[in-house]
């Protein structure tokens, strides 16, 4: 009797928490650099280079511009998200990283308001938006990667890596910022600003080829070989997920700690004495504590679960920032610093460290991204544009620190209400994540 030969099935990918948790990390970090880089100078540089004055009004415009990336944003998390569930999570990451780079480096380039005028400010915006569409995919695809390459008791440990990423961009776009502030105003006005922004286009080509050794995640690999990836991932997205979708972006508000800490909190400094170098370091400082405390949050996330310590992050935040904003008016720098780092490397710390794992764990692979990116950026859109607000309502001036401070109070309890109606996942296997009973696709929206 002849035996017909069948063939064996394919071993399952391997996971590769480590590279992957190096490939975003390093990501992020370039990513992050780009961004902040933006920031700070939308806080200290921008309002004298692409505005006709140097007041007030020059500094919310030169914060709007900074906040046109999330309204990118959002949409770059639907076009990344979709082609992230359908091609994969790393194609669409080399995507992200080559165009923050390229915008980043067009924005060191770009003549002043005294030359071309209001085409400046036009110019600026345009590039903004390009690092919007980019970091609209960046964060969401590499928590997602990093996250189904994870051992499943592990998760938040190595997800937590990408947002230590961000702190490393922070901590690299502010120590190179600092020696150029300390120029004398026509240098740094001229010419000065503009080296940090062509310096990222060296931090994007070591990153690209860390990450383009990255192989694609074993969940998506596996989910695509058995024909379970949706042609419009946003169909069963808002069909199954739309819970998910509104929790996430409630949450994301606590995003707002990040941009106040590091760019409002750049000009109240300036606004009442503390030179500009000295805020800059004080970004530094507390970003080099959360370095050493985001992944212990990580740990700690793994063992006692996402929700009690993302809660713990959002409810410290708004209880310190507070000290944290009137101590920059006392003259006790020793005291100042103290507090930078409890407020961010302490507090916040644990809530942006949990967040891609326990955003990442509400959504099953199949939407993973889009969940994840969309979720985010509409949340992000709050801290997009909390620095124009809060200057707006006069935070930035003498005795801002309340309006800074009930402002970040508020948005901090809404985000830990929000976390509380959240599922606790730490426990739940990664192949079952998201996954409900009226959560199976129908034929007509799967590839077979």
């Amino acid at each position: 009797m002849s035996t017909v030969s069948r063939p064996h099935p394919q071993a399952p990918p391997q996971r590769t928490p480590r590279r992957a948790a190096l490939a975003s990390f390093m990501g992020s970090a370039v990513e992050y650099y780009d961004f902040f880089l933006f920031g700070a100078a939308a806080a200290l540089i921008f309002p004298h280079v692409f505005f006709p004055s140097d007041d007030d009004a020059a500094l919310v415009m030169s914060f709007a511009t900074f906040g046109f990336a999330y309204i990118a944003r959002p949409v770059g998390a639907v076009i990344l998200g979709h082609f992230g569930d359908r091609v994969g999570r790393q194609r669409v990451l080399m995507f992200t990283l080559v165009l923050m780079g390229i915008s980043t480096f067009m924005v060191g380039c770009l003549p002043s308001y005294d030359r071309i005028g209001w085409l400046a400010p036009v110019l600026l915006v345009l590039c903004r938006l390009m690092q919007g569409l980019s970091a609209a995919g960046e964060q969401a695809g590499a928590s997602s990667l990093t996250l189904e390459h994870s051992p499943d008791d592990q998760r938040s440990f190595f997800t937590s890596w990408t947002l230590t990423g961000t702190q490393g961009g922070l901590i690299l776009a502010s120590l190179i910022m600092i020696p150029f502030m300390a120029l004398p105003d026509e240098a740094k006005y001229s010419w000065g600003w503009r080296v940090p922004f062509w310096l990222s286009a060296a931090v994007v080509v070591v990153a690209y080829f860390i990450r383009r050794q990255l192989h694609e995640t074993p969940e998506f690999t596996q989910a695509k070989e058995a024909g379970e990836i949706a042609k419009m991932p946003l169909v069963p997205l808002l069909r199954d997920h739309w819970r998910d979708v509104l929790r996430v972006i409630l949450c994301a508000f606590i995003a707002v700690v990040s941009t106040v800490f590091a760019n409002l909190a750049l000009a109240y400094g300036k606004k009442v004495g503390l030179d500009a170098d000295l805020t800059l370091w004080l970004v530094v400082v507390a970003n080099i504590g959360a370095l050493l405390t985001q992944p212990f949050f990580g740990k700690l996330a793994d063992k006692i679960g996402r929700k009690p310590v993302f809660i713990y992050g959002a409810l410290s935040s708004a209880a310190l920032m507070p000290f944290y904003m009137i101590s920059m008016s006392q003259g006790n720098h020793l005291i100042t610093f103290a507090l930078a780092v409890a407020t961010f490397s302490c507090g916040y710390a644990a809530a942006n460290a949990v967040w891609p794992s326990f955003y990442g764990e509400m959504f099953s692979t199949r939407v993973r991204f889009s969940g994840m990116a969309i979720g985010t950026q509409l949340g992000f859109l709050m801290a997009g544009f909390a620095p124009s607000i809060v200057t707006a309502l006069g935070g930035v001036r003498e005795g801002g620190w309340t309006v800074i401070s009930l402002f970040t109070a508020v948005i901090c309890l809404i985000a830990a209400a929000a976390a509380l109606t959240a599922r606790e996942t730490k426990d739940v296997p990664t192949a079952q994540l998201g996954l409900r009973k009226d959560a199976v696709a129908p034929k007509e929206l799967v590839l077979q």
